[in-house]
């Protein structure tokens, strides 16, 4: 095993919502209780268009494979002048280039080990999720982005491809969060769940003073996924900025409780989802079950849907588990991060649900950074031979080294 030392890592994640690619700068070093993390700088970028638009298209399966091949070395492309854009705006240098490939300069193109970099500001891996095109668990995982092409141009080694080792030790290869939120949440005194609203709402229970085999975490369902797609659909728009649309409607009677039937929201933890639940297929339905309603209700209706679904999810699964495991804690609290944390009017639901329940609802610190800081976390992890998975939250059969790294 290698001797952990601290490092600069750039943590790539592009979620289900395929509205871009999140970098999050991040310094982890080794500590007493754990990983220390601590985040430098956050970028965000937004999908080229025609690129949005082919991830979506390769989601759906509409993609024969000559595509999906060249997708997956454009969306390398994109990942990489990602990063090297990110170290530009916060201040860390690069041993790369953008056009390194294009020159073949080997100065630009020489890779520098991490364990010898000047740590301060200077990276030193990548920790790289891609994007999600198919995810059927127990059964396959697919992100796609070409890593090779991210370490040839950034100039480091790059670990990706995190979650089949999870899933051939027959977990769900999902939620991987889970290890970010223990190392950086957990309370001796008090629960704490962490609520991340991406397209999908995944959620992490931990019991106060418990360890890492107390923790539970799974996807509870749609988060942005159905409310983006309803946007879409209805007004031509990728997403509802600060839930102005559904702020306007009303939701549709007996939709919710409906749509709660539909299969995915009964099954117990360890559980994880995608597009193959949660995609055009359900929003079909959903729109045909809603006919004769305006598209401001049915965006009402499907971010009340999430709001729904969290609070059931809690109720069934969250507090019970809090409740053995740590039946002193002197409360609960919930933290919320991802982009829907921007949806002022989801925001409002979850805070009305949860408090009337005593639950203390917060935003976490650089909230729509965290799956990327989860990233680099787990890259660092991998880089030190560490396991980065956590059974309890994934099923999988133990703690297993996570990803592929390109040298």
């Amino acid at each position: 095993m290698r001797t952990p030392k601290a490092m600069v890592v750039a943590g790539v994640m592009s979620g289900t919502s395929a509205d871009g690619v999140d970098v999050a700068l991040v310094r982890v070093s080794p500590g007493k209780d754990g990983p220390r993390v601590k985040m430098l700088g956050h970028s965000e970028f937004r999908y080229p268009k025609a690129v949005r638009e082919a991830v979506l298209r390769a989601a759906r399966g509409e993609m024969q494979v000559a595509e999906l091949g060249r997708l997956h070395w454009k969306l390398g492309e994109v990942y990489a002048g990602c990063v090297l854009k990110a170290c530009a705006e916060h201040g860390v240098k690069t041993v790369g280039s953008a056009d390194a490939h294009l020159s073949r300069d080997k100065t630009a193109t020489k890779m520098g080990h991490p364990d010898s970099l000047p740590f301060r500001n200077s990276l030193g891996l990548v920790g790289m999720h891609g994007q999600t095109v198919f995810h059927e668990a127990p059964v396959a995982t697919w992100q796609i982005g070409e890593a090779a092409l991210v370490r040839e141009w950034v100039g480091v080694p790059v670990v990706s491809d995190f979650r089949p080792a999870d899933m051939a030790a027959g977990g769900q290869g999902a939620p991987l969060v889970p290890m970010l939120d223990f190392c950086q949440y957990r309370s001796k005194t008090r629960n704490r769940v962490l609520l991340n609203l991406g397209g999908i709402a995944n959620m992490t229970a931990l019991p106060a003073g418990g360890a890492l085999d107390d923790v539970v975490a799974f996807d509870s369902g749609p988060a942005n996924m159905v409310i983006d797609a309803l946007m879409k659909r209805e007004f031509g728009k990728e997403f509802d900025r600060g839930g102005k649309t559904a702020a306007k409607g009303e939701v549709i009677p007996g939709l919710v409780e409906k749509a709660m039937g539909w299969g995915y929201f009964a099954q117990g933890a360890p559980k994880s989802c995608g597009r193959e639940q949660f995609g055009a297929d359900f929003v079909s339905r959903f729109v045909s079950e809603s006919m004769g309603s305006s598209g401001e209700d049915r965006v009402a209706t499907a971010v009340e849907l999430t709001a729904h679904s969290v609070y059931e999810a809690y109720a069934r699964i969250c507090w019970p588990h809090l409740g053995v495991k740590a039946p002193t804690a002197k409360g609960t609290d919930l933290i919320v991060a991802g982009g829907g944390v921007r949806n002022a009017f989801l925001m409002r639901r979850l805070t009305e649900i949860f408090t009337a329940l005593g639950v203390k609802v917060s935003v976490a610190d650089g909230a729509q950074a965290k799956e990327a800081v989860a990233f680099a976390l787990l890259a660092w992890l991998s880089w030190n031979r560490m396991p980065g998975n956590v059974p309890a939250a994934t099923g999988a059969r133990g703690g297993r080294v996570l990803g592929k790294i390109s040298w």
